[in-house]
């Protein structure tokens, strides 16, 4: 083969890699989660979140978090005019129709809406309407986080993912398993809370993110799971493990049945909260679930005082 051809075949096949690399990178590292579907009787961020979109499309609807029928009216007039089918149910395609790009220096009731659902995540911001410097930080933390495009614009696949991720809360036991006063008890030595219950009994993500097996001497057969809030949710002692590492959860996704493996000294749950190395006090979060209301954001949770 002549040199003049060896040297375009080596361009070629350098071009190509390199187009395969940017097609690589231009990907997002994981699948986007599923939109969430909402109807008349659901509550929480994601309800008041597409409130505030109905707000930006000009429905003057109340942002309580509460889908009720005033909500409904305004999402099949939504539809209707979307040419949408009017069911008032806010599925994907409602979603992807109310969706509106967002950036800094953007303001009004859909930079709102952003708000809201960044603040499932623990973001802790204002929520004004204003798309500022702290709220640009906090889309590009949450990019960062989630493999997505890090330009601080809230587009379609930011969207979906910051709406779809979290939100949820689940107590780590059946409700009926324990009374309240059992999830504000202290622990023996360090920040964390041991939950008596009979082996078997099934024991469930308290948060949205991915899980990894624990199999070591002190905890026995455990599960840590990375939230999407950042934090991580610690569980020990199973006779039993319900999923494989690397499962992605959801709050409320079973993923052990609890026992006595490891250094314990009896049928139970242990359970911890940790943010980076330190561990938290989980008896306010655990109660504010029990309770019913948004538990704290997990880095406002003391190190202190629910110890021996």
């Amino acid at each position: 083969m002549k040199t003049s051809h060896r040297l375009v075949l080596h361009a070629l096949v350098g071009l190509i890699t390199s187009l395969v690399i940017a097609l690589a990178l231009a990907q997002p590292a994981n699948a986007l989660p599923a939109w969430p579907t909402l109807s008349n009787g659901s509550s929480g961020a994601n309800v008041t979140s597409a409130q505030y979109l109905l707000r930006q499309h000009g429905y003057g609807i109340t942002a309580d978090g509460a889908f009720g029928p005033a909500t409904e009216s305004a999402v099949r007039s939504f539809q209707q005019s979307r040419g949408l089918v009017v069911d008032g149910i806010i599925g994907p395609q409602t979603w992807g129709s109310l969706i509106v790009t967002v950036r800094q220096g953007s303001s009004g009731e859909a930079v709102k809406a952003v708000q809201v659902a960044l603040n499932k995540h623990d973001f802790g911001l204002a929520v004004d309407g204003a798309f500022g410097p702290a709220t640009d930080s906090a889309v590009r933390t949450f990019q960062s986080r989630n493999g997505l495009t890090v330009d601080g614009v809230v587009g379609p696949q930011t969207w979906q993912t910051v709406i779809g991720l979290g939100g949820g809360f689940s107590l780590p036991l059946p409700r009926s398993a324990l009374p309240r006063s059992e999830y504000d008890d202290p622990h023996h030595d360090y920040p964390a809370i041991d939950l008596p219950v009979p082996t078997g009994t099934p024991a469930y993500a308290v948060r949205s993110g991915v899980a990894n097996r624990v199999n070591d001497s002190a905890c026995g057969l455990g599960m840590r799971i990375s939230g999407d809030d950042g934090a991580v949710y610690i569980y020990c002692h199973f006779s039993a493990w319900s999923i494989a590492s690397g499962t992605r959860v959801n709050a409320g996704t079973r993923v052990g049945s609890t026992g006595n493996t490891g250094n314990s000294t009896g049928p139970h749950l242990h359970f911890g909260i940790r943010t980076g190395t330190t561990n938290r006090c989980p008896q306010r979060y655990l109660l504010a679930i029990y309770d019913g209301v948004t538990p704290p954001a997990a880095t406002s949770l003391p190190t202190t005082g629910c110890f021996y």
